[in-house]
């Protein structure tokens, strides 16, 4: 039954969306923690007073988003087996993020292709931290295919891998990690104590995913005609560039998939951030290589799915 569960899951993500009409578990998680963060600000004064008090909360808030969840499926399916398969499907819907991600990325590629770059610095910037009233087209299509390499892995991959080994609870709290680091999570003022665990926290739990998304985006480079070794090469060379220890996985996958540079110079809050480059350094990213970038994503969250339901079949049958 849990197979169709996923299945369920999966289809009611890629036709519907983000599901705004139902209590989103996420945004209650990030209303939870701008209530909290600034508590444990007051009640920590010192540096490690603050990684301390990050630390609780990180837990406080991962720990409390697993056993709710938990705790809710389990008087779901008290009251009824079918009751607690629809929350089931309920909750680990609002986990994953394909058709959203696909639906933003799209949206920036028509702004380009009607030649409305504004327009399309707008839309961006909903994908991105970056400043992004002054990118040209081509840093536009960077940032956007960067987003979508990075969120294949902490938004579609990473919590359909903890759907399957842990269902709704375990990816609530892998979202709650999320949300957390993208939050507090930063190494500048003033989060780099308080925000420091949910960092660490998040690079340990996207170890994982973001490896698989690496590999499952190298795979489906193949449907494209591209040289699948040459990809891997550019992978394995690249990887490692990342400040992040994770992201670089999903986005030197994507580079090698599309043959484009990713990496180098942003703004972020005014401050110019150099990052390496990744990928090809001769060939710049163009608003074509969009389209592409979404259909790796959507290949590889096929194949993901697949996997995943093979791993079901074995453990059940175990």
């Amino acid at each position: 039954m849990i197979a169709v569960n996923l299945l369920a899951v999966c289809a009611l993500d890629g036709i519907l969306g983000d599901p705004r009409w139902l209590p989103h578990p996420i945004r209650l998680m990030g209303a939870f923690v701008n209530w909290c963060e600034p508590v444990v600000r007051s009640r920590f004064v010192s540096g490690t007073g603050r990684r301390i008090g990050g630390s609780i909360l990180a837990l406080f808030v991962a720990g409390t988003s697993f056993w709710v969840a938990w705790g809710v499926l389990e008087v779901a399916f008290f009251m009824h087996p079918w009751f607690g398969h629809l929350l089931w499907i309920l909750l680990g819907y609002t986990t994953l993020a394909a058709k959203d991600l696909a639906a933003h990325a799209w949206v920036v590629y028509s702004r380009l292709q009607a030649g409305s770059v504004n327009e399309a610095r707008d839309a961006v910037a909903f994908m991105v931290g970056r400043d992004t009233g002054r990118l040209t087209e081509s840093e536009i299509a960077r940032a956007t295919i960067e987003s979508v390499a990075e969120s294949t892995s902490d938004g579609v991959i990473a919590p359909f891998f903890y759907l399957v080994i842990g269902g709704p609870p375990l990816a609530l709290a892998y979202k709650a990690v999320n949300t957390l680091d993208s939050m507090i999570g930063h190494r500048e003022a003033p989060y780099a104590d308080i925000g420091w665990a949910s960092a660490k926290l998040d690079d340990l739990m996207n170890v994982i995913p973001a490896r698989l998304s690496a590999r499952l985006l190298v795979l489906s480079s193949c449907f494209h005609h591209t040289a699948i070794a040459n990809v891997w090469r550019i992978y394995r060379r690249d990887c490692a560039k990342h400040a992040s220890p994770n992201s670089g996985h999903p986005e030197a996958a994507m580079a090698g998939a599309l043959g484009v540079r990713l990496g180098g110079s942003s703004i972020y809050q005014g401050i110019r951030v150099d990052r390496p480059q990744i990928g090809d350094p001769a060939n710049a990213p163009q608003a074509r290589h969009i389209p592409m970038a979404i259909e790796l994503m959507w290949l590889s969250f096929g194949m993901a799915i697949v996997l995943g339901l093979a791993f079901i079949t074995l453990w059940n049958g175990i």
